[in-house]
């Protein structure tokens, strides 16, 4: 069975969020299809947290590079996906490499000018959208570019889906404790609405400690950590998905709204330009809080069309199958 090496961040690994989750995805899909991914990570953890002066991420890749290449080396690997921009001089010990970013230098995003020297040199890349192969092309003059979607779960995105469970005052917010994700707005829609239940989910069991900075209202709870059982079951509770990101390179949560037929209010940035559905409605600081009450009023239950095009465009089966083609081309 042919390896590749799948190279992500201790924490990344970590967490139970989007990096961990499209791990596990991948390797289930690769062995489908027979490859066996390889989780490779460095043993040294920089720092728990995103930007701490003299700890940012990329920096901590740099010192890690030692550690990373003798689990590559010890597994005899020759083809690389790496996930995070620091690991880009993987290029040079392996010409079979390729980036799969979580991230984007993008203006939105702290530390982007951090990230930009390290995309001057990727070559070839896998991405989530469209929208990012062509900034790939824009800014960076990368041609060599595969779109493949995160697949969600279709087993669960069935199981889960009970529209007499759904509760109209019901608001979901999945995303975590960083400015760009805009926290601090779902806290004050939700002091400004008190009648509305407000669910906020962290990725990973460090925002606990970070959350108790605000004021968190009475009609919030505060989730951490779930697993993919546990989100899909709130996610078919709620009436409305709402993300206020300024940035995102896929939104994974987004695309499980949609195929769990959620009423979704998103940024109006055209990074999500693929949440395409009838039930999602794009908007800003200006309106985001009237959208969301306008989606939690809908005499609909949940969206059937935000659900049929979830499955047509972003199931695992599609991602098994835009994997088929890379492998097919790449492991030749």
């Amino acid at each position: 069975m042919k390896k590749v090496g799948l190279v992500m961040r201790k924490i990344q690994f970590a967490e139970a969020q989007g990096p961990r989750v499209f791990a596990e995805r991948l390797r289930n899909i690769a062995l489908e299809l027979g490859v066996e991914i390889v989780f490779i990570s460095p043993e040294r953890q920089v720092s728990g947290h995103d930007w701490i002066p003299g700890y940012e991420h990329e920096k901590g890749d740099l010192v890690n590079y030692d550690i990373v290449l003798d689990q590559i080396y010890s597994q005899n690997i020759e083809h690389v996906i790496y996930t995070v921009s620091g690991f880009t001089f993987l290029k040079m010990f392996l010409k079979n490499s390729v980036l799969f970013p979580h991230s984007f230098p993008d203006p939105a995003l702290t530390g982007y000018e951090m990230m930009k020297p390290f995309y001057g040199i990727v070559d070839k890349a896998i991405v989530q959208t469209e929208f990012l192969k062509r900034q790939f092309n824009q800014v960076f003059g990368v041609t060599d570019v595969n779109v493949i979607p995160i697949g969600f779960n279709e087993e669960m995105a069935k199981q889960h889906f009970d529209p007499s469970a759904v509760i109209d005052n019901r608001i979901l917010w999945i995303g975590r404790d960083e400015e760009n994700r805009r926290p601090d707005l779902v806290l004050e829609y939700a002091r400004q609405n008190p009648d509305k239940e407000v669910f906020m989910v962290f990725g990973g069991e460090r925002y606990k400690e970070s959350m108790k900075k605000y004021d968190i209202p009475m009609n919030v709870t505060l989730q951490f950590a779930l697993t993919q059982d546990q989100i899909f079951a709130l996610m078919n509770s709620s009436k409305v998905y709402w993300s206020c990101s300024k940035f995102d390179t896929f939104a994974m949560p987004l695309t499980e709204a949609l195929a769990m037929g959620k009423i979704v209010v998103k940024p109006e940035h055209p990074c999500y330009d693929h949440i395409s559905s009838r039930h999602a409605f794009a908007g800003n600081e200006r309106n985001w809080f009237e959208l969301v009450n306008m989606a939690a009023a809908s005499p609909l239950k949940y969206s059937a069309e935000n659900r049929e095009y979830a499955f047509r465009m972003f199931s695992s089966s599609v991602m098994k199958q835009g994997y088929k083609e890379f492998f097919d081309q790449w492991l030749r």
